[in-house]
């Protein structure tokens, strides 16, 4: 079963605004690939293995409880932390995700260095800007969002000077991406589809999806239409109101929201450009990475 939807056009920075108020027609050609990506994944190999898999939808990185205060929370944000303390080394043992819903699976463990590194740089930070210490870590565990829902992962628990409570870093990586049942779309041609950035978030009840939406700078921002089938959603971004003339060179990201039919439940978000699941897009730095 296809169902056909739109999103909303939202000018750069402003999610969820409505812009021209237009719903720009879908080209044949992006309608004709939304399909054929649909198609593809719908009762594939790619869509069990993607169940089956742990795949977050959240930060990778919780700060302490009421976030970092004053300066503190520049220095992450630069990345600007120093280490006054040592750090454990993984256990030598797997570390088990667990599902609210039922079922598990375990993933190899990184230890506490590897996961300081992908929020703070290795040389210590800059003498001349405020600086977040580190004291030390253990392992302990974190909840997150994931495509199959939230789960219980494990996470090295950051201990930070002047704070009660720790910043959490998931310790387990994502599970490897099922190779894709169809190849990525040539973006050559104006009709054919753009990649999105990521997903921000899915609404509470799964019934619309926040992404982000490549543009440039002369144009009234991109626009997403929708696809759902029982086993997929697939969004096609487009750039709606290009301007001929002169235009600087710039790439820049707004968030799109589009209302869907139904909850997203188990089915596969899909980008219609790459014909791939659309990446959580996270905080800079604390995104969990998909390989």
């Amino acid at each position: 079963m296809f169902a056909a939807g739109t999103g909303v056009l939202a000018g750069c920075g402003q999610a969820g605004t409505a812009g021209s108020g237009s719903d720009p027609t879908q080209a044949p050609q992006a309608a004709a690939r939304a399909r054929q990506v649909a198609a593809a994944w719908d009762g594939s190999k790619a869509a069990e293995a993607w169940r089956a898999g742990y795949h977050p939808m959240g930060d990778a990185v919780q700060l302490p409880e009421g976030g970092l205060r004053g300066e503190d929370e520049h220095a992450y944000l630069t990345q600007n932390l120093v280490l006054d303390g040592r750090l454990p080394a993984a256990p030598d043992e797997e570390g088990r995700v667990t599902w609210g819903s039922g079922g598990s699976l375990t993933r190899p463990l990184m230890d506490a260095r590897k996961a300081y590194e992908t929020f703070g740089r290795t040389g210590g930070g800059s003498r001349d800007e405020p600086r977040l210490t580190v004291t030390g870590a253990r392992l302990g565990e974190m909840t997150l969002a994931t495509t199959r829902g939230p789960a219980t992962v494990p996470a090295w628990l950051f201990t930070l000077d002047g704070y009660d409570t720790p910043l959490k870093r998931v310790a387990v990586s994502p599970s490897k991406l099922p190779a894709s049942p169809i190849r990525s779309a040539e973006e050559s041609s104006g009709d054919g589809p753009a990649s999105l950035q990521g997903l921000v978030e899915l609404s509470e009840d799964g019934r619309s999806a926040t992404v982000i939406g490549l543009h440039g700078g002369c144009d009234d921002g991109p626009f997403v239409h929708v696809l759902e089938t029982d086993g997929s959603v697939v969004l096609s971004a487009s750039v709606v109101g290009r301007r001929d003339g002169p235009c600087t060179a710039q790439l820049e990201g707004s968030e799109v929201t589009v209302k869907l039919a139904g909850p997203v439940g188990d089915r596969v978000l899909l980008d219609a450009a790459t014909g791939l699941p659309v990446p959580y897009a996270g905080t800079v730095g604390s995104s969990p990475s998909w390989s």
